[in-house]
């Protein structure tokens, strides 16, 4: 694996001090709908090819799902491409919920 694992706890902790991180939310527009984290941008996972130019490979990146998977595989794919600061939010927005904000929406 090329690419680090951040926890939700971890990565609140970043965003509370101020840190500048490119939070990616790698979900469908109807799961984005439903809960997302502030700041967060949605560039779902499907439309990977579209999007894939955009971002800026000396960035500090977040790549956040529902439970970590379809982030990890996005993770995987931007190291391959050089991208040298991805991190994977472990457990995705489910475990946000559960160890961040328990008032967050879960699905």
């Amino acid at each position: 694996m090329s690419y680090k694992l951040i926890t939700p706890t971890e990565l609140n902790e970043r965003l509370k001090r101020g840190e500048k991180l490119s939070l990616i939310d790698v979900r469908e527009p109807v799961e984005f709908e439903v809960v997302r984290l502030d700041g967060a941008q949605l560039l779902p996972m499907s439309r990977f090819n579209e999007w894939i130019g955009l971002l800026d490979p000396t960035a500090e990146i977040v790549v956040i799902c529902h439970h970590g998977i379809r982030s990890a595989q996005v993770c995987s794919y931007l190291s391959y491409q050089g991208f040298d600061k991805i991190y994977n939010m472990v457990g995705g927005l489910d475990l946000w919920a559960e160890d961040v904000d328990s008032d967050m929406p879960r699905y």
